[in-house]
């Protein structure tokens, strides 16, 4: 892998995120590429330059965030790194299979894709996916109840759609944590 572009894919996602505090910065990204890293230990045989750079970019273009098309920030960035045009391919591929309202019940097609897949899902469970869901909801206006809607509709699912054996197990602890959450917010609410 070319050490220099890590550190420049580091320093692209904290400009393109400078300033915003509704669960998708750059401190997220940073998140799930350590869980891809941590993912990676138990999937040989994967291309981990894909992996390091689609976890960490795979935000640059989120729908909800950038008005751009064809992972145009992405490839921008690939492009100035001199990335070879067929990486950019794989690369912005997994990028494509992450979202989870757009991949619903869709399996990555390559081992990449499902590892940095699993890798922002399990960024959305335990105390930091309470966290960035109480961020992204109030920086959208949402009362907490609207946010622990996104619960039941999302987080209490992931667990079950992890494509790998060590998302799944490190998925665990996260998923019991969001439980526990929601019995005491719904114990509290109901005083």
């Amino acid at each position: 892998m070319n050490d220099t572009l890590i550190p420049a894919a580091i320093a692209c996602i904290q400009d393109l995120f400078r300033g915003n505090s509704g669960g998708h910065d750059a401190a997220h990204s940073l998140r799930v590429y350590r869980n891809a890293l941590r993912i990676l230990e138990e999937e040989p045989g994967c291309d981990t330059e894909i992996v390091a750079l689609a976890a960490l970019l795979h935000d640059a273009d989120d729908h909800k965030l950038f008005r751009t098309k064809g992972n145009a920030n992405a490839r921008s960035f690939l492009t100035a790194q001199q990335v070879a045009p067929e990486k950019i391919e794989r690369i912005c591929e997994a990028i494509n299979a992450v979202s989870f309202s757009r991949n619903r019940g869709k399996r990555p097609q390559t081992l990449e894709g499902r590892i940095v897949q699993d890798a922002d899902r399990l960024d959305a469970l335990g105390a930091i996916g309470i966290a960035r869901t109480f961020a992204y909801g109030g920086e959208h206006g949402r009362s907490p109840d609207e946010s622990v809607a996104h619960f039941h509709e999302k987080l209490l699912l992931l667990k079950d759609e992890l494509n790998t054996e060590a998302a799944r197990r490190l998925a665990e602890p996260r998923h019991a944590f969001l439980e526990r959450f929601l019995e005491e917010y719904e114990k509290e609410s109901g005083e």
